[in-house]
């Protein structure tokens, strides 16, 4: 009995558990049933897209680069092909890359700049993407590796694009140049939009400052893609699928370069800036800063002794003068305060002071520059012969928010919008701007506007720092006859393919609503400068009438009973010669202001230069070698030697 009864038990045990195994297998195949219809049904185009995905890869096609070219078609900057040394990491057959790299050495000269370049390249590409170890190989090493290219299975040589700036160091600071994509400017592309971020892929460059940074978007180009089916391991087996890359836009600019690079040639080794313009159109048609520096450079990378002898000169090489230098304007202010009396009624044209060599303000006195003084000053004569004690006398009057209210508009410390990033806004004074200034400081009083602050700014001194582009931006209304153009650099895009140009778009002029009698009054004056003023010398026997006005500005504050004296000054800290002029006086084509740091008296110094802008541009005439290398060291002040013809000067576009 006791055995029939145990094995019901066990029977019903045993039937409990295939039906607890059956549940599981039923769940179990459940689960597997519901997996197959997420995967095969519900989520199938997704699972099938990544399954491609695997299989596939998309190599992104590096656009051409557009090119940038000045208004007669010479090309600033363009790129060339030369062969690379490249490495596949997915088809080399060690492990040991490092040692790879040291048997390519002994064929190849590979430096460690270029290893630690590949290293760091390697770490953002895929392994099936050719990374460059060594670039720019000549003819000699392309010949001696490919004879032993069987040795270096997933090594090879390949034809890359590069930038070259043919004229070197000639309008770097307008031009710019590219170099590679920082950290910060990947996630600045990540941030803009999805687009822009795809477009760079596989891009290892972009424009740093210049005409390449601001239109890089037209000179970059479309990144293309082509589609390579791969194995398992990462190796490509063929080519799926390609959208080809549209080059860039070439970009043309308003830079005469020849005009540019008489310039340069014409500053020598001494520092200062030019910026010369169209008053018709606001065309920037030379844009100068020196010393300047060879953007060659800076496209691979620097390497660090160049770096350190351009970031460590005392001379400054990688400032862009032109762009965000600032300096006091000097006497070239005064036909400027002229205007401003005129507009405002502070002064008629006949309206005279007596000139005796100073100006007391209470108990200070401040003085001319002449000995004895200009005696009778009217108007016309206190631009032609450059009388402080006029303009002292007229900025006191006038007050420093009436002075500021007046030179905004006409840009002075104002930015001019100019299509280059970085520029400075100078320092155009007010009451305000000095209260905001010192608004922390723990002299409550110390932002208080203190009169006899005023007084030095109606020679261009004090408070005053303007940037060349601003002092040639306000000269350019002056010549256009008060007409504001916003200055620009690219005038037009231009088709890779089939060359046609496309004009950029400006905005429109800004009419400044001057009374064309005031203006007259003042260009008169001008124009008595270079005739019978302190500009002169440097116009004398010109075939043509221009007007101008010199400046010598402080470059250190000198004490009220401290005289001046170059001689025993360091040349750093003696005056900045200043000069601002257009030509034709009659119908003016150019405007331009340029300064010479550290080199004195405007009209022997900065003058002479702008003789030779003007002989090139309303003449075609471009300095004698002789002649260019006297004004490069302030010897000459008319021209000397016979000028060439500036169609023989051999600057011409590259083929």
């Amino acid at each position: 009995m006791t055995e029939l009864k145990n094995l019901k038990v066990e029977l019903r045990r045993f039937k409990r558990r295939v039906w607890v195994a059956g549940l599981f297998m039923a769940l179990a195949f459940g689960v597997l049933l519901l997996r197959l219809v997420i995967l095969q049904v519900l989520r199938h185009d997704a699972y099938a897209k990544q399954a491609e995905s695997n299989r596939t890869a998309v190599v992104p096609i590096v656009p051409h680069r557009g090119w940038i070219l000045d208004r007669n078609g010479v090309v600033l900057a363009s790129n060339y092909s030369a062969y690379t040394l490249e490495i596949t990491p997915s088809e080399i057959q060690t492990e040991d890359v490092d040692a790879l790299i040291a048997q390519l050495g002994a064929i190849i000269h590979i430096e460690p700049r270029d290893i630690k370049r590949f290293k760091k390249l390697r770490a953002e590409a895929k392994d099936f993407e050719p990374i460059p170890l060594r670039m720019r190989l000549s003819d000699e090493e392309v010949a001696r590796f490919t004879a032993q290219r069987f040795r270096f299975p997933g090594v090879d040589v390949q034809a890359r694009l590069f930038r070259r700036y043919p004229l070197d160091e000639v309008a770097s600071h307008a031009i710019g140049y590219i170099g590679r994509i920082n950290q910060k400017e990947k996630d600045e592309l990540e941030d803009e939009s999805p687009e822009t971020e795809a477009n760079y892929k596989g891009t290892d460059y972009i424009g740093k400052q210049g005409i390449e940074q601001s239109y890089e978007s037209l000179l970059h180009g479309t990144t293309g893609v082509e589609q390579m089916e791969i194995s398992a391991g990462g190796r490509a087996l063929r080519q799926l699928g390609a959208v080809p890359a549209q080059a860039g836009k070439n970009i043309v600019l308003s830079l005469d370069i020849k005009l540019q690079k008489l310039v340069e040639d014409a500053f020598g080794d001494r520092r200062g800036a030019l910026v010369a313009i169209d008053p018709r159109n606001g065309e920037i048609l030379a844009f100068v800063s020196k010393p300047t520096f060879d953007p060659n450079l800076f496209v691979d990378g620097i390497d660090e002794a160049n770096w350190s002898a351009l970031n460590e000169s005392i001379n400054k090489p990688l400032l862009n003068r032109a762009l965000r230098g600032t300096y006091p304007p000097g006497s070239t202010f005064k036909p400027y305060m002229a205007l401003a009396a005129l507009e405002k009624h502070y002064r008629s044209p006949s309206f005279t002071i007596y000139d005796p060599g100073y100006w007391m303000f209470g108990k200070h006195k401040f003085r001319s520059a002449e000995e004895g003084g200009l005696g009778v000053v009217d108007m016309y004569r206190s631009i032609v012969k450059s009388s402080n004690v006029y303009y002292y006398s007229l900025a006191n009057e006038m007050g420093v928010d009436a002075i500021h209210d007046f030179m905004a508009p006409l840009g002075f410390g104002q930015k001019t919008g100019i299509d280059l990033e970085g520029e400075a806004t100078g320092l155009l004074p007010s009451q305000a701007w000095k209260r905001a200034r010192f608004k922390n400081s723990k002299n409550p009083r110390r932002g208080d506007w203190v009169p006899g602050e005023t007084i030095s700014l109606g020679i261009g001194q004090g408070y005053n720092n303007f940037t060349m582009l601003q002092l040639a931006h306000a000269v350019s209304i002056l010549a256009s006859g008060g007409m504001n153009y916003r200055p620009h650099l690219a005038v037009a895009t231009q088709d890779m393919a089939t060359g046609q140009r496309t004009p950029l778009p400006q905005p429109a002029p800004i009419a400044m609503g001057f009374k064309p009698e005031n203006i007259a009054i003042v260009r008169h004056a001008m124009i008595g400068v270079t005739q019978e003023g302190t500009s002169r010398r440097a116009f004398t026997g010109a075939k043509y009438i221009s007007a101008g006005k010199t400046g010598t500005a402080q470059a250190v504050t000198m004490g009220q009973h401290e005289k001046y004296n170059a001689a025993k000054l360091e040349e750093h800290m003696r005056d900045h010669a200043l000069y601002i002029a257009f030509a034709p006086a009659e119908n003016p084509t150019i405007a331009l202001a340029v300064i010479v740091e550290n080199a004195g008296f405007g009209g022997d110094q900065a003058a002479p230069i702008a003789r030779r802008v003007f002989d090139y541009w309303l003449l075609g005439q471009y300095p004698s070698e002789q002649d260019l290398a006297a004004v490069s060291k302030g010897q000459a002040a008319a021209p000397i030697g016979v000028p060439r013809r500036a169609d023989d000067v051999p600057l011409t576009p590259e083929p």
